[in-house]
Parts: C-alpha cells; sequence; structure tokens
C-alpha cells in the first residue's frame, strides 16, 4: 500500500514525469574510463572487492548480476520526490503498482514490468568478446535473452580509452571446429579468439545493432547502451588486450548445470548466421535518422532522431533543442531520458548536466516519462542562450518507429 500512495504521489508531483535518482554499478573484471561524471575518489566507493563504478544504469527496474556481494538494489533505479529528502522507492516497484498508468496496457500486459533499461558503459579498455544469450537459452537459467544496441555520444568522450575498437562476430569463413578449438584452451592462456573475429573503428555519435547470441568485444569508448532487461551473458575470450585475464568461471556464467564443460553447448548458444555474415556492417550500423522533416523541426527548434533503430524491442532517439526555444513533444510510448548536455526543464521538473557526482548524491538529468504524458506531450524548454539541451530518450516497444528503418 505504501508504494502505491508514494507512486501515485509522484506521477502527479511530476505530472506524469518521474525524477530518478543516479543507479551506479562496479563490475569486478572492468577498468573505469572516467567519462561518466562520478567524482574520481568514488570510482572505487563499493570497495576494491567489488571494482571500479564503470557503469550508470537508467530507466533499470532489473537487478546487476555481480555474484555474491550484490547489494539486493544494485542497478535498480529509484524515483525521488522534489522535497530531495530520504524519500524515495523503487522504478520497478512504481510499475508494480501503477502498471499501465505508468508504462501503457500493452507493455503490462505483455511483460508485466517495464522491459528495458539502459546505461552508459564506460571502461578504460575493451571487454572480452562475450555473448548475451537467445531467449531459448537464456529461459534456462531463468533469465530473458539480450537484444542491445550501442551509441557514442561525443559529449561522454573527451578521450576515446585504450582501444576504440570493437570487434563483433566471427570471420564468415571461421568454422565450428576452429571455435570449439578455441574455447577448448580457455584455461591454458590466451585462446586468440579475436584471430577468428574482426574489429571496426568506433566513431562518435554512430551505433551498432548487436542481437542476442551475436559475440562482440566492446571498445573503450563511453557507449550509451538501450537493452533489453536482462543482465545475462558468457565471456568467451580469456585474455585481453593489455594482458588482463578473465576467470573461467565467466566462460560457463549461464550456461545450466546439465551442461557445463560442453564446449558444444556454447557454440549453440550463438546464433551462427548473424555471427559469420559477411553483410555485418550494412546490416548492423546505425547512423542517426530524423525523426520527422528536418525544416520542419528547424523552425521549431529542435532536432529529434533515431539513433538506436533496428531492433522492435527497445530503441532510443536524440532529442536536441536549441538555446532560448521550447517545443512540445509528443511519443506513442512510455521512456526514460539522460540528459547529457545543457539545462532547461521538462514540464515541472528543472533539467540540467552536472560536471561531478558525488557518489550517492542526487542529480536532475535522469527522469522516467509515462505513457499518457508521452501521448500528451511534454513540453521541454532550454533556459540557456548558448548551448543546446540533449536528451537521449530509451524506449521499448514503440509503436513511432517506422518498420525498416
Amino acid at each position: 500500500m505504501y508504494a502505491a500512495q508514494k507512486a501515485l504521489q509522484a506521477l502527479e508531483e511530476g505530472q506524469g514525469i518521474l525524477r530518478l535518482a543516479p543507479t551506479w554499478v562496479p563490475r569486478s573484471f572492468c577498468r573505469p574510463g572516467k567519462r561518466i561524471k562520478l567524482h574520481p575518489s568514488d570510482y572505487y566507493a563499493l570497495g576494491l572487492e567489488r571494482g571500479g563504478i564503470d557503469e550508470r544504469w537508467f530507466a533499470s527496474t532489473t537487478k546487476a548480476e555481480n555474484g555474491p556481494l550484490t547489494a539486493e538494489d544494485e542497478g535498480l533505479s529509484y524515483v525521488v520526490f522534489s522535497s530531495e529528502g530520504a524519500d524515495r522507492i523503487l522504478l520497478r516497484d512504481a510499475v508494480e503498482a501503477l502498471k499501465g498508468d505508468l508504462i501503457g496496457d500493452a507493455l503490462w500486459q505483455t511483460y508485466g514490468g517495464w522491459p528495458m533499461y539502459s546505461k552508459f558503459f564506460d571502461n578504460e579498455g575493451p571487454l572480452p568478446h562475450h555473448v548475451h544469450h537467445r531467449e531459448e537459452h537464456a529461459q534456462r537459467v531463468g533469465q530473458h535473452g539480450k537484444p542491445e544496441m550501442y551509441f557514442f555520444p561525443a559529449q561522454l568522450n573527451n578521450h576515446g580509452g585504450e582501444f576504440p575498437f570493437t570487434f563483433f562476430g566471427l570471420n564468415p569463413e571461421v568454422t565450428r571446429e576452429e571455435l570449439k578449438a578455441s574455447l577448448q584452451a580457455f584455461a591454458e592462456g590466451d585462446n586468440r579468439l579475436l584471430d577468428l573475429s574482426r574489429a571496426y573503428r568506433l566513431t562518435l555519435d554512430t551505433g551498432w545493432d548487436v542481437p542476442p547470441g551475436i559475440l562482440h568485444a566492446p571498445g573503450s569508448l563511453c557507449t550509451y547502451e538501450p537493452q533489453f532487461a536482462s543482465d545475462v551473458f558468457a565471456m568467451y575470450q580469456s585474455v585481453l588486450y593489455g594482458g588482463h585475464c578473465v576467470p573461467e568461471s565467466l566462460l560457463w556464467k549461464d550456461t545450466p548445470s546439465d551442461h557445463q564443460d560442453d564446449f558444444d553447448y556454447l557454440i549453440e548458444v550463438l546464433d551462427w548466421e548473424l555471427n559469420v555474415d559477411p553483410d555485418f556492417h550494412a546490416e548492423r550500423f546505425m547512423a542517426p535518422k530524423l525523426v520527422h522533416d528536418a525544416a520542419a523541426m528547424q523552425a521549431e527548434g529542435y532536432t529529434a532522431e533515431w539513433i538506436c533503430y533496428r531492433c522492435r524491442a527497445v530503441s532510443a532517439q536524440r532529442l536536441t533543442i536549441q538555446p532560448g526555444r521550447s517545443v512540445r513533444i509528443r511519443d506513442a510510448a512510455a521512456y526514460g531520458f539522460i540528459a547529457v548536455q545543457g539545462r532547461g526543464t521538462c514540464g515541472p521538473w528543472s533539467v540540467e548536466t552536472p560536471s561531478l557526482i558525488r557518489y550517492g548524491e542526487l542529480t536532475q538529468d535522469e527522469f522516467f516519462v509515462s505513457q499518457a504524458a508521452a501521448q500528451d506531450g511534454v513540453v521541454y524548454s532550454n533556459t540557456s542562450l548558448t548551448e543546446p539541451l540533449v536528451l537521449l530518450k530509451h524506449f521499448a516497444e514503440n509503436p513511432d518507429l517506422p518498420p525498416g528503418l
């Protein structure tokens, strides 16, 4: 009853828009790139045994899977109130209380919750070549398959890190036998998995679509990642660029107990045809595409672009509002957003992008817009006279997304 009352209070207070607190997530196998505005003293705020904080999650009702030391609310977003006191509730609880009144009836009836989240992934070096399981294999360990997409915002990339290149899939001529031999060599040292793959140089303000079942080794740009609500994965590469070693336990993460040490199963998890697709770049690369007519948007003082659009389950837009302008933006679906540049207002809320955030501090850069508010239209205003207001908006299933974009 308390959560329902507070959720309704928050929705009414924000006129259909919820303000969210920052959600920080550490990874024991990562090194922070220090581009997500967390204070330099706080990247190891959870202790060295937990690893550095190199992710910030957005609009998340999904708990992070970080081993036995994972906190009960790790990865979960909190709704905060205008009083800025200790009074807050989990976004997950708000969704459960408000159901379709918050996320829309279609999503609630299909999923019984909010089925996506987004994040900033901010690692100094590359990640291991790994896979997020398809639905069939994820369900065997009580999870969901995980499509995800990448976008590399210029505002979060003052440096490129150690290796701004991402390996995707496998070379078209690679055989299952070659891959199996590489996986069997995991515990012997460098299994040289990247010899079987190809890398692409990452370009700011573009992105990639990564369906479940695709091997990928994300490069060291700070990345905005809309994805389905799951944290399922397995690491297939044993030694990283720079010599960092990957525990063998991560090779078998999210493998059912009856398939442990079954290398054929690890290959079965992959979508083989997508991994060896010779047209991978043409099929998966994403450059921004305008949502509306350019001249009409320019006249109103804004630009809306699809930045993640090759997946129907999740998608994202970039909204840029010019200095001193206001515009009412209508969307068919509920969404979360993170401000990456500028200051202004959305509905009754002030919006500003902080320069530096202490661990545990509140901000005014992240919000969640209910379906009703989205459909009625949110008034965004840029209160700066010199700088654009730039927002990244993450959706679950969005009827506005044109088919075949």
